[in-house]
């Protein structure tokens, strides 16, 4: 792909729209894809490799912080032309967080340790407020429900005594449980 007087190098490009990565993950296949698109192409109920055609065994993508150095770098040389330098993408939450603060709120939910528990109520909302990803990833690994049943526990002791814990947890439940256009 030639913009002006420089050619973009084709290991950097998305073989689907030809535009210049930005955050590349690997899929189970091998192949490297922008996160943006290939999260599309998934999420539009596509199962298999764009590329090879082969059927996806997982959808984890793992990220290649090789190639987007190269590209940043790339970037960085071709400032004159106009290029900007790609940002370092944020660290996405993966499933092991999500599962392991669930383990973590609910053990200290039974031992009724508000303040504990408004700290990873603190981690869950910051997740949620980095990507909408984090959110889906929270919300599809029943954050939501955890959240729910951390809810109904220290409403059932003294509920003037954890104000504090009601209200955090009553800013994320949102993001799990969001309403339709229907509703």
């Amino acid at each position: 792909m030639d913009v002006g007087e420089f050619a973009i190098p084709t290991h950097f490009w998305f073989l689907i729209s030809l535009d210049l990565m930005k955050d590349p993950v690997t899929l189970s296949t091998g192949i490297t894809y922008d996160r943006s698109n290939i999260e599309k192409w998934i999420e539009t109920g596509n199962n298999t490799c764009p590329v090879t055609n082969q059927e996806l065994m997982s959808f984890d993508q793992i990220l290649n912080h090789a190639l987007r150095r190269m590209i940043q770098d790339w970037c960085v040389e071709n400032r004159s032309y106009g290029i900007e330098r790609i940002p370092t993408p944020r660290i996405l939450v993966i499933l092991y967080e999500v599962s392991r603060i669930r383990e973590r709120i609910m053990g200290t939910t039974r031992r009724l340790d508000e303040k504990k528990c408004r700290e990873l109520v603190g981690k869950i909302k910051a997740w949620g407020k980095e990507s909408e990803r984090n959110k889906k990833c929270m919300a599809e690994n029943e954050i939501g429900g955890c959240l729910s049943a951390v809810f109904e526990s220290f409403t059932g002791s003294s509920a003037d005594e954890y104000v504090e814990i009601l209200v955090e947890i009553l800013t994320v439940l949102p993001w799990m449980f969001p309403l339709s256009e229907e509703d």
